[in-house]
């Protein structure tokens, strides 16, 4: 992922929570000579070494998993809030751009067995559920309703690179920086706030 220095965020902390808040990613491999994707959520998580890794599922029928026995190398792509900047916010001509935050995750795939596979599910709803009023755990559902989940495969990914990015206006000066976020509270668009309520936490 291209990232000039000023944007490269190396806070590991946070890369680490940004990671757990946007685990809804997109896989990326090479299948059969084409790139793949899937949409699906990735945690970050301890494998039984206690070594940290990227944990999720996919479907036995998508095509994308044969790819993982040819060749084990994934990206895995985060992103959080981003939004439009207009130029129009700066108190002198420039160009419009694009305030974002991002992660790429560079890793070693493998499938796991049918019991990890579980285990990770039982992690996964246990995380989803918390805040439901009558929380489904994976221990109390039926046979019948379990024999979906031999419909999948586990993953575990070996984390071997991660690039992050956080682009929030780090370019310009105080002036400017504050009347950006102003101007991005004022869209009442969701995506919006957030860079903002992001960009206020950079500079106080």
């Amino acid at each position: 992922m291209y990232t000039p220095d000023l944007y490269k965020n190396e806070n590991q902390e946070e890369i680490r929570a940004f990671l757990k808040e946007n685990s809804f990613g997109i896989l990326i491999n090479q299948t059969n000579g084409k790139l793949c994707a899937t949409h699906i959520p990735i945690e970050l998580e301890l494998n039984a070494d206690g070594k940290e890794v990227l944990q999720g599922h996919i479907s036995k029928l998508n095509p994308q998993a044969e790819g993982f026995r040819e060749n084990d190398q994934v990206l895995a792509v985060f992103t959080g809030p981003h939004s439009y900047i207009s130029s129009s916010w700066y108190d002198h001509e420039n160009v419009p751009t694009w305030n974002y935050i991002a992660v790429h995750v560079y890793g070693r795939i493998k499938i796991v067995d049918y019991e990890n596979s579980v285990e990770q599910l039982k992690k996964l709803v246990d995380k989803y559920e918390v805040n439901s009023k009558n929380p489904v755990r994976v221990e109390n559902l039926s046979e019948k309703t379990m024999r979906e989940a031999r419909g999948i495969f586990g993953f575990e990914i070996e984390i071997k690179e991660i690039q992050a990015t956080k682009k929030l206006s780090q370019n310009r000066d105080d002036h400017n920086y504050k009347n950006i976020i102003s101007e991005l509270e004022k869209t009442e668009n969701p995506q919006s706030i957030a860079v903002a309520k992001e960009m206020s936490k950079c500079r106080k």
